[in-house]
């Protein structure tokens, strides 16, 4: 588990630019330096897991409570292999189809000593994976209620993410389209129509396939990127994953430059006052 970090300014999405080194991702009463939050299945082997996950520079990765070994004790489990001080756990309720199932594995990661962190998952139909957004709104609100620091994942809808804000999610985790398909972002107005509205941290999760994806979907002013199968499936994942952590960098580092004005016309670069007749 990562230890406490030292909390800094941070962006709240008011215009506010804060500079270089203070820029930081706070979560929960933690601060991450990492906006990019790996997920750690589909890799081929646990080598080149740990080292995409490595060249990546996330410091919080994600683990499925139903379909990993959480025994600590054993160092061929997952947990036995990230559970240091290098990486922050943060256990997922993936393969959930009820907010009764996902109420009772959030539970099981606290009991197994995850912790009390848990990325809240519902899935409402097989085939495109979307969220069934009552049972994540039921689920929310019964985890909450028992101190859990839930970051919900949901569709783009501003209402839900307002409803999970009141319910007092950690964070709102918006799909940037559907979990797997690599399609990138496919509604940047929602997304940003979120980040505009909530007082929580926006982080976007699946969908995005490249390093394209993952500097369009920051520079819409978002906090953060969840990401797995970009990494996972890549024909080299440890190079996708060096790729994804310099395009979130440079997505973050382009929306708080503010880019220039889109035109439909011509702006001379060199102004023409002062120029030689």
């Amino acid at each position: 588990m990562s230890t406490q970090r030292t909390k800094t300014k941070t962006d709240g999405g008011d215009g506010e630019r804060p500079a270089g080194d203070e820029d930081v991702l706070e979560l929960g009463g933690r601060t991450f330096r990492s906006r990019l939050i790996a997920g750690t299945g589909k890799y081929p082997d646990p080598e080149t897991r740990l080292a995409a996950l490595r060249a990546s520079g996330a410091e919080m990765v994600t683990v499925a409570v139903r379909r990993v070994d959480l025994d600590a004790s054993d160092d061929a489990s997952i947990l036995g292999q990230l559970g240091g001080d290098e990486f922050f756990l943060l256990p997922n309720t993936a393969g959930c189809t009820t907010a009764e199932e996902a109420v009772r594995y959030a539970r099981l990661g606290r009991e197994a000593g995850v912790g009390d962190w848990v990325k809240l998952e519902v899935v409402g139909d097989d085939e495109t994976l979307l969220p069934d957004v009552s049972e994540t709104l039921e689920a929310a609100e019964r985890l909450v209620d028992e101190g859990f620091e839930v970051l919900a994942y949901t569709n783009d809808d501003l209402v839900t993410a307002l409803r999970l804000q009141e319910i007092g999610v950690t964070a709102v985790m918006p799909l940037a389209s559907p979990i797997g398909s690599g399609l990138g972002l496919l509604n940047p107005v929602n997304v940003r129509i979120l980040k505009r509205r909530l007082d929580v941290p926006v982080i976007v999760d699946a969908g995005v396939g490249t390093a394209s994806d993952a500097c369009e979907t920051m520079e819409q002013g978002v906090d953060g990127i969840l990401m797995n199968t970009a990494l996972a499936e890549a024909d080299d994942p440890v190079r996708m994953a060096g790729a994804m952590r310099r395009a979130v960098e440079a997505g973050r580092m382009a929306y708080l430059a503010g880019r220039m004005p889109s035109r439909e016309y011509a702006v001379p670069s060199s102004p023409r006052e002062g120029t030689l007749d």
